[in-house]
């Protein structure tokens, strides 16, 4: 009997070793996260700076969009969350105007960030014309004749331009991507990239996080 339960108790531990070593809690660097070239200068004090390079047209994004706000809620006091809408140099996209608009104008809440992604993906309104941006953000309670004139702008152009710099600075070439106090660089697709074993979108979100609560973790220790 004492054999069986030490037998036991053995694959038990056993298992557990198993689960740790495999588990992305400790995810190895060029694997399910890189570190960048170049490190950026981070200004969130003793709080870790997280970024979220993403599209309002990317299916991807919004697609993560609920599981990273909850993840960044769950995160609180230890991170500053800061969202970057990707840019392609030569081009002045409608979506990302509107959000560099919103933002400039700080009536950029979650709820209506998630309106946006709705409203593409779930409505089928592109929103690929400015026209169709205007009309969208009327029914959203926003002063149209304000949003228009910030829309139009210098900043918003300005935001522009720096968002093709910082995809530059941080070696974006895809997203949704995370980058965790300018040092480190997650994502869905990156998590998995070694097991290669999620077989839905909520599955790489759930590694995703685990990677970045890592990376957190890492990043606070490295402040000290």
């Amino acid at each position: 009997m004492r054999f069986l339960k030490f037998a036991l108790t053995a694959f038990a531990l056993s298992a557990v070793a198993l689960t740790a070593s495999a588990s992305p809690a400790d995810p190895k660097n060029g694997v399910e996260y890189k570190t960048l070239k170049a490190p950026q200068a981070v200004d969130t004090g003793k709080k870790v700076e997280i970024i979220e390079f993403f599209d309002y047209a990317c299916p991807h994004c919004a697609a993560f969009d609920s599981a990273l706000g909850a993840w960044v809620k769950k995160q609180g006091d230890n991170i500053v969350f800061k969202r970057m809408h990707i840019s392609r140099p030569g081009t002045d996209l409608p979506q990302e105007k509107m959000f560099f608009t919103l933002e400039a104008m700080g009536v950029l809440t979650p709820e209506l960030h998630a309106k946006a992604f709705n409203e593409i993906h779930v409505n089928h309104n592109p929103l690929r014309r400015d026209e169709q941006v205007f009309e969208f953000i009327a029914k959203q309670g926003v002063d149209k004749q304000k949003f228009i004139d910030t829309y139009r702008g210098f900043g918003v152009a300005g935001r522009v331009r720096k968002s093709v710099s910082m995809m530059d600075a941080y070696e974006i070439d895809s997203w949704p991507t995370l980058t965790v106090d300018g040092k480190y660089q997650t994502s869905p697709t990156m998590a998995d990239a070694e097991k290669q074993s999620a077989t839905t979108e909520a599955q790489l979100h759930g590694e995703v996080t685990q990677v970045l609560d890592a990376l957190v973790t890492k990043a606070k220790a490295e402040k000290k």
